[in-house]
């Protein structure tokens, strides 16, 4: 059993954890085929939408270390669409610039900004995550002193290399350290396996957490329950 201590810091997932990620991935789907369908339309009259997406999981499946950078996984599979109806690999650049423009186009859960601001007074703010979202783009990187990414770290979460990477470049221990994110298993299990606390944010009132077996340190619906729980373990 971990010795806890006073939390220092506190590292959060991005994705479905700081914002809603689905209706942004759906979005900039979207825009993507439109702008393929201008700039590359070999492509676009070739592959709906859902055949891009099933092209695409299927090299994952092949090749699973594409999970660590789910950009280079859509660049890799685009590419492949483009050789096999014989476009013009040039429009590639152009074609994930776009995608990525859209993709971090995401809104933050209305409790997010405020709750980072209140939460940067009492604790050092971090962020680790495996997905593609770009803190500069979206503009709240000046909340975090920390973001580690597992397509530039080499490793993803659930792996305890990432989260122990991040307390190490706050100048924390695990111990003293809170990880909030939305899956129980990359998340919670993840961050309580190399050795932090986990707070399971868990927006939709899911339960989940009882048939996965895990157990989140604590369990909270906004960054206004987290503070609450998180006063708590300050003890002041």
């Amino acid at each position: 059993m971990n010795a806890f201590h006073r939390p220092r810091a506190v590292l959060f997932d991005l994705d479905d954890t700081l914002w809603p990620i689905a209706p942004v991935i759906a979005e900039a789907e979207l825009t993507l085929h439109a702008w393929l369908a201008a700039h590359a339309p070999k492509v676009a009259q070739a592959f709906s939408i859902e055949e891009l997406r099933a092209r695409r999981m299927a090299l994952l499946a092949a090749e699973p270390e594409y999970h660590l950078d789910l950009a280079r996984l859509r660049r890799a599979a685009l590419h492949a669409a483009f050789e096999h109806v014989g476009e013009n690999v040039q429009h590639l650049d152009g074609a994930m610039q776009h995608f990525l423009a859209a993709r971090n186009a995401v809104k933050p859960y209305d409790d997010v900004l405020p709750g980072l601001l209140h939460l940067a007074d009492r604790v050092t703010l971090g962020a680790v995550t495996n997905g593609n979202a770009d803190l500069e783009v979206i503009g709240i990187a000046h909340h975090f002193k920390v973001a580690l990414a597992a397509s530039r770290f080499g490793k993803a979460k659930p792996d305890p290399a990432i989260f122990l990477a991040a307390c190490e470049a706050l100048g924390v221990a695990p111990a003293e350290t809170v990880y909030v994110g939305d899956d129980l298993r990359l998340d919670v299990e993840g961050a309580q396996k190399a050795g932090l606390r986990a707070v399971w944010m868990n927006r939709t009132g899911s339960t989940a957490h009882l048939e996965a077996g895990i157990v989140p340190d604590a369990i909270c619906s906004s960054l206004e329950e987290l503070i609450a729980w998180l006063e708590q373990q300050l003890g002041d």
